[in-house]
């Protein structure tokens, strides 16, 4: 992996054709995702009048693809070409949400039935996320991965700082149900952004053994690399929601933040997500993977333990949360990128589907569960002893990633040579 693709991701864009096209789709395509995340549940309560259980039966229908197709969603995709599925979830996305302004405007919406969009939605997106990590290495090479995926993250962190916003301004004037087109419209452009390329699609590997449906889940557990960052990340998701039930009880009512304020320190901490991306591809070329990874735990991880324990209040506490909240993006927009780019440099080709799909089942599985205990533990121990119980989760959260085999880590491809991918190899060459 040269330098220059590192640390040079516009050069990806100037020099090609397929992934400019590519990108600008799915830069259009988060930005709509962004604005169903807020304008779906507003449709429940403002629309609907729908109380804390019904909107939370559309989140659990959201979820659920995750935990119940990620493995064989993984599997099956190994062993075909991408592009055109990767349109069918797009075709099958724009169609499913156009429903919902459908149905407002002849007077049929329902819970039940933002609970099935919510679902058909979240299962077409875990198929068409799934597929499109492996696509990533064919459309633009492995040596321009870590650029490719610097600038997807990018525009991830700008679609879900811009996203809210958009999508309050648009419920607003036109009421939520309606806001929920732009999200279909945006799949739109995603399908133009895919079909662009002029690339024939390489075929995929076909493996010489049958694969099981748990073999991306095997993999990943078996892998040293695969298995910590897949560790790390499910306790991170875990940890999280826990932080932010109830950060914000605790800065508001215990501390003396207003909402506005509250609001202001989030920014930053997006801001400080987007500058993360803009960073990690050069801390990787000048410190390794390991050591950068490391580096930005200590921020993303280690400092939610000061938030508890400042005795600030009041436009103080306001600053240090938010230049804390600044710190810690850019260590998770850091992590972000360097562990995108670990699992689609780091596992082979013919592995790349079935080990997203196991990462996906673990790391996604927990968020439920995750946002549960985090109001379970508000409500028993106070705000306060909540979030400190989050942070420390959090922090616990990234000792996997500590350990000294992963810190010496140079680049991605080392992680090739591991057993648990030349096992698979052997196996399928001795049939």
């Amino acid at each position: 992996m040269t330098t220059e693709s590192v640390a040079r991701p516009r050069g990806l864009l100037r020099r090609s054709r397929d992934y400019r096209w590519y990108w600008g789709g799915q830069t259009v395509s988060m930005l709509g995702t962004y604005v169903t995340a807020v304008a779906l549940p507003l449709t429940a309560v403002l629309t609907l009048h729908a109380g804390t259980l019904e909107v939370g039966f559309v989140a659990m229908a959201s979820y659920l693809p995750n935990v119940l197709l990620s493995l064989p969603a993984g599997e099956w995709l190994e062993r075909r070409r991408r592009r055109r599925i990767m349109v069918a979830c797009d075709v099958v996305r724009a169609l499913t949400l156009a429903m919902v302004p459908a149905a407002y405007l002849g007077g049929w919406l329902s819970i039940p039935l933002l609970c099935v969009v919510a679902f058909v939605v979240g299962a077409a997106s875990v198929v068409f996320e799934i597929a499109g990590f492996a696509y990533i290495p064919t459309l633009v090479g492995v040596d321009d991965v870590p650029a490719a995926v610097r600038l997807q993250q990018g525009s991830a962190t700008v679609a879900n700082i811009s996203g809210p916003g958009l999508a309050g301004l648009l419920a607003q004037a036109a009421g939520p149900a309606m806001a929920i087109a732009v999200d279909a419209a945006s799949y739109v452009a995603s399908i133009f952004g895919i079909t662009a390329a002029r690339t024939p699609e390489a075929p995929p590997p076909v493996p010489q053994q049958r694969t099981g449906i748990l073999d991306g889940l095997r993999m990943v557990l078996r892998h040293p690399f695969l298995r910590a960052l897949a560790v790390h990340a499910s306790g991170y998701n875990l940890a999280y929601p826990i932080i932010t039930v109830n950060l914000v009880v605790f800065a508001v009512d215990e501390r003396g933040m207003s909402a506005a304020g509250y609001g202001a320190a989030l920014t930053l901490g997006g801001a400080g997500a987007l500058a993360g991306t803009v960073i990690a591809t050069r801390m990787a070329a000048r410190w390794g993977y390991g050591q950068a990874f490391a580096i930005a735990l200590l921020c993303s991880s280690g400092l939610p333990l000061l938030f508890v324990a400042t005795p600030l209040r009041g436009v103080a506490f306001l600053v240090f949360l938010g230049l804390c909240l600044l710190v810690a993006g850019t260590g998770g927009g850091v992590t972000n990128v360097l562990s995108i780019t670990l699992r689609q440099v780091g596992a082979p080709a013919g592995f790349l589907a079935r080990t997203n799909g196991g990462y996906r089942l673990i790391i996604y599985g927990v968020l439920p569960i995750g946002s549960v205990a985090g109001g379970l533990i508000g409500h028993w121990a106070g705000a306060r002893l909540g979030t400190e119980i989050g942070a420390i989760m959090l922090a616990m959260a990234a000792l996997p990633m500590l350990s000294r085999r992963i810190r010496g880590m140079k680049k991605p491809t080392e992680m090739h040579a591991d057993k648990a991918f030349q096992a698979a190899k052997t196996r399928s060459a001795e049939q």
